[in-house]
């Protein structure tokens, strides 16, 4: 074994003797080996360049804003807390580990007891917990600090391991000291080791000047979260053999050589940095996007532009603007702005749903590829949820972009997945995440499209939580579609808009229907506003739609009323008697002259029973279905092909149907998909989401006076229907009951009372979406007579669910930023433990009954276990339909990969626990060895539905069928 790496300058050439013998890592396999001095020293360089290159100018103010001397001291404070992050490894408790080491640290003086000797108390020493109470004990003995000083720094070395440690585990480490320094003559021998490591980081990294100075300095806590973040990733880096070797491998050379070879080697993208972009809305808006010849840009946009460069400081943006104002576009263009003035390092655009995050990704794309970069810039793309790499766009980047650089998540064991694991991910997170990128660094990208969840986990309690925070806080953050979030969500999304708050994150948010209660709440989140701030109750006061709300912490909030565009028209409501033979009938009679209807649903199984009747009187071919239990690839197709037939009359012109066409979908219809219809029967809804399912009605102009539809659907209708109207007090379905609540119905009854009557008047768009909105939503509900009882007795259901969603994900939410100086210890405490998007992570911030997702495949007469046929060929043009799944070795890469692009997440009726644990038994004894190995990892640890010959099946006393046309169809036995 070679010595201690050779004497060079920085930290290893003040260092001499036993330090020199204290050793970081180590190898099993090779028995190779890093000295600590070294691996601190690796660590303060990496951080260095972070800060150098990589940390977004927003973060640095962040960090720099506490400290006396700026970004001088914030470097200062980045490298050396990572230089001195490892030196809990300096102590019996962790070097006893391995024991050749351990020996040549004896020699040398430093005794200690084995690793058996030690016994469990040993766990109670974790090498971040030692080092935070070694460096506190340094800093108080040796520079005079108070202890409540010491703690809201050396929390960032006891937290490096993603858990800042909590006030038991603290106290029962100090109850031990012989973890830390072994009694006896050797006691000094350890403490001068530790002390000459801690005294030489002090030098080298050129702290010792200023640790009297910052003996003063009030850490607020989103700063302690920041610094905790970056250590990691520093340690994480630093912490990889390809980049950083271990001895005796590493060549001779200097510590400057050896980082600057490592930072080649893993060639990080730099930050990105925006430059002002044009203050005229028309000149940013024909520069950045594909604009249709004679577009023009619209008020709302205009106002967004104008306001992003106007506010004081750049901080929560709320946009209420109809359906087709381009939202979008104007989120995008004072993301840019705002990262110009706020030193943002990129964007993070969260959506409700996996549909509309991989429809607006190639959007983003599109985006990056028209904004001024500097020569030969890298920008790191990311699509963050659990099956993004079946997404072509975002499968071409990684193809395009691979590393040899493997991910490192340091000192901690992977555990095999296991099927029935709640953690378990689909089969894109095990690739994406955990294969290719770092299962907890992806969101570290500069430009990020995902699912909503990525951004509430950072108001969730679980390991890492400071890697979430720093994704965030570099980043300009977009909230689409904010009114489809529940209470639940809504308690997950405040807190951590009060995070972003603290750390000057720009944030806009988008809606077409909010109501101005919950816009107020979201106000008053992002700036901390306490009871009676200033200007609060005109945010929710605030009349005018389209709407655009301006808040900052510390400022007054502004408001502005952009004109509407001209864009909209009206829509006749009529109330429709629920039947399967009424809507038949009324539909036969509205499509003599032809015409495409969409008809849309609050269950999977009224979608399914309604398209059956439908396809009776119709024929099959002209009756689509479309909900959420398709597989993904369906899934895709179908939204594809309603684009292609149904979608603007520039690009469907051709393919829509010239005959009667009716669609039938559920929920998947209210967002993101650009689809354009003539008539609409809707089920009962909430008010907001009516309007969002009323824009798919006319969406487009189809000839003068929209004299290219049939002649009896120019005018715009919608149907509603889901209802029993026949009662004094109209009475929905039960369905919808299930899914929304009989109180929501009911107000949403109460506002479209008016507009569902026979002479009643047609609600124009847009004018009328933020009148039916807080009508329906707001503080006092206008009960109409007859109806009182049932409105009290839909209240207090209503208002027992609220308290029961807020105390509900009160259990793992975080807390509040404590007050300045405030140590981190246990701020994740009681938590979640390590949350990822799996299915166990996504139901701790939706309030939605936990499920199974499944692979599906089929089983031939033959005995032959394929992929579903019929699967559509991917983006490059291969087949994935009918390969074969041998199961007695690992398939082919393009067979798994087909495999797992047929994932589908099973309803509803087995989610209830006896029937979820019948299910998971039942599935787990089609267990394929061959395939968990790291090879097969599309397949590894997944639950697979086996369907027969005929595509069916039975599972947990249901009787499964699945077909390309109308997805998955379950029945009780």
């Amino acid at each position: 074994m070679a010595d201690e790496g050779g004497v060079g300058s920085g930290l290893g050439g003040r260092l001499e003797g036993a330090v020199r013998r204290v050793w970081a890592k180590h190898d099993r396999d090779t028995e190779r080996w890093l000295p600590l001095w070294r691996h601190l020293e690796d660590s303060a360089a990496v951080a260095g360049l972070l800060w150098d290159e990589w940390l977004p100018g927003q973060v640095r103010d962040v960090i720099a804003g506490s400290l006396p001397e700026g970004w001088v001291d914030g470097r200062r404070l980045v490298v050396w807390l990572a230089g001195v992050h490892d030196i809990g490894k300096a102590t019996p408790a962790f070097a006893c580990q391995v024991d050749q080491l351990a020996d040549r640290m004896r020699d040398a003086g430093l005794q200690m007891r084995t690793q058996k000797q030690f016994g469990p108390d040993r766990k109670l020493a974790p090498h971040g917990l030692a080092g935070q109470l070694l460096l506190q004990a340094w800093l108080e003995e040796r520079h005079g600090w108070a202890g409540r000083q010491s703690g809201q720094f050396a929390v960032v070395v006891g937290g490096h391991h993603g858990v800042p440690p909590e006030h038991g585990q603290i106290k029962a480490l100090y109850d031990r000291p012989h973890l830390l320094r072994t009694p006896g003559p050797a006691q000094e021998v350890w403490r001068r080791v530790q002390d000459e490591l801690l005294d030489g980081c002090a030098e080298v990294f050129g702290v010792r000047e200023r640790l009297g100075v910052w003996r003063s300095v009030r850490l607020p806590q989103p700063v302690q979260v920041l610094l905790s973040a970056v250590v990691i990733v520093a340690d994480w880096i630093a912490s990889n053999p390809e980049l950083f070797p271990y001895f005796p491998q590493e060549v001779p050379r200097s510590g400057e050589e050896r980082v600057a070879a490592a930072w080649r080697g893993l060639s990080l993208p730099p930050r990105w940095r925006a430059s002002v972009p044009p203050v005229d809305a028309g000149e940013l808006f024909a520069s950045r996007f594909d604009l249709p010849d004679g577009a023009v840009v619209r008020p709302v946009q205009e106002a967004v532009v104008r306001l992003a460069h106007a506010v004081p400081v750049p901080g929560l943006m709320v946009v209420e603007a109809p359906m087709g104002e381009g939202k979008t576009e104007a989120a995008l263009a004072a993301a840019e702005i705002f990262a110009a003035r706020s030193g943002a390092g990129g964007v993070f655009f969260a959506l409700p749903t996996m549909a509309t995050g991989n429809a607006m990704f190639p959007r983003l794309l599109d985006w990056l590829d028209r904004l001024p970069a500097e020569g030969g810039a890298r920008l790191s793309v990311l699509l963050a949820h659990s099956k993004a790499v079946l997404n072509d766009d975002f499968a071409e980047l990684m193809r395009e972009s691979r590393q040899p650089v493997a991910a490192v998540d340091v000192d901690e064991d992977v555990p095999p997945w296991r099927p029935a694991d709640p953690g378990r991910v689909a089969p894109a997170v095990l690739v994406a995440h955990a294969w290719l990128r770092g299962r907890k660094k992806a969101m570290l990208s500069s430009f990020v499209v995902g699912t909503v969840d990525q951004l509430l986990f950072a108001g969730l309690k679980s390991r890492h939580l400071a890697l979430r925070h720093l994704a965030v806080a570099g980043k300009v953050v977009v909230i689409d579609e904010v009114h489809a979030y529940d209470t639940y969500m809504g308690a997950y999304l405040d807190r951590v808009l009060e995070w972003l708050g603290a750390y000057g994150v720009p944030v806009v948010v988008l809606s077409a229907t909010l109501p101005a209660g919950r816009r107020r709440e979201l106000a008053e989140a992002y700036a901390g506003a306490g009871p009676g701030a200033e200007g609060f109750a005109e945010v929710e006061e605030a009349g005018g739609y389209p709407l655009v709300t301006c808040v900052a912490p510390g400022e007054v909030p502004v408001v502005e009323r952009p004109a509407l565009s001209g864009r909209g028209g009206r829509v006749r409501l009529e109330a429709l008697e629920d039947g399967l033979d009424v809507l038949v009938d009324r539909l036969g009679a509205e499509l003599g002259g032809g015409g495409c209807v969409l008809v849309i649903r609050n269950t999977v199984q009224r979608v399914l029973d309604t398209a059956k009747a439908l396809r009776e009187r119709f024929g099959q071919e002209c009756v689509t279905v479309a909900h959420s239990r398709f597989v993904d690839v369906d899934r895709a197709v179908k939204d594809a092909d309603l684009l292609a037939r149904f979608g603007p009359p520039e690009r469907s012109a051709a393919a829509r149907p010239a005959g009667a066409h009716i669609v039938v979908a559920s929920q998947v219809a209210e967002q993101s998909l650009d689809v354009d219809f003539d008539l609409m029967v809707s089920d009962l809804c909430p008010v907001d989401l009516l309007l969002q399912r009323m824009g798919r009605l006319h969406r487009h102009r189809r000839g003068e006076g929209q004299a290219d539809r049939p002649a009896g659907m120019r005018e715009a209708r919608c149907l509603v229907t889901g209802v029993d109207w026949a009662g004094a007090v109209p009475v929905a379905v039960r369905g919808s009951v299930a899914v929304y609540g009989r109180y929501s119905l009911l107000r949403s009854l109460a506002v479209l009372r008016p507009h569902l009557e026979d002479d009643g008047r047609c609600v124009r768009l847009p004018q009328d979406i933020s009148v039916l909105v807080q009508a329906a939503y707001g503080q006092q509900m206008v009960v109409p007579a007859g109806w009182e009882e049932a409105c009290d007795l839909a209240l207090v259901r209503h208002e027992k669910r609220r308290a029961d969603q807020v105390e509900r994900a009160g259990r793992f939410r975080l807390g509040p930023a404590g007050r300045a100086g405030r140590p981190l210890f246990g701020w994740v405490s009681g938590g979640a433990g390590d949350v990822d998007d799996t299915r166990a992570g996504r139901a701790q911030v939706r309030d939605s009954q936990e499920t199974l997702e499944v692979l599906v495949v089929q089983r031939l007469g033959d005995g032959r276990l394929v992929t579903l046929p019929w699967l559509a060929k991917d983006g490059r043009g291969r087949a994935r339909g009918g390969l074969d799944l041998p199961v007695d070795r690992c398939p082919s890469p393009a067979a798994a990969r087909a495999a797992a692009s047929s994932g589908l997440r099973l309803p509803v009726q087995f989610a209830a626990p006896q029937v979820m644990d019948q299910a998971l038994g039942e599935l787990e004894k089609f267990f394929v060895p061959a395939w968990q190995s790291k090879d097969s990892h599309w397949l590894a640890g997944q639950l697979i539905l086996v369907l027969d010959a005929d595509c069916q099946t039975r599972l947990a006393g249901f009787a499964l069928h699945y077909s390309e046309s109308d997805g998955l169809e379950v029945t009780r036995v």
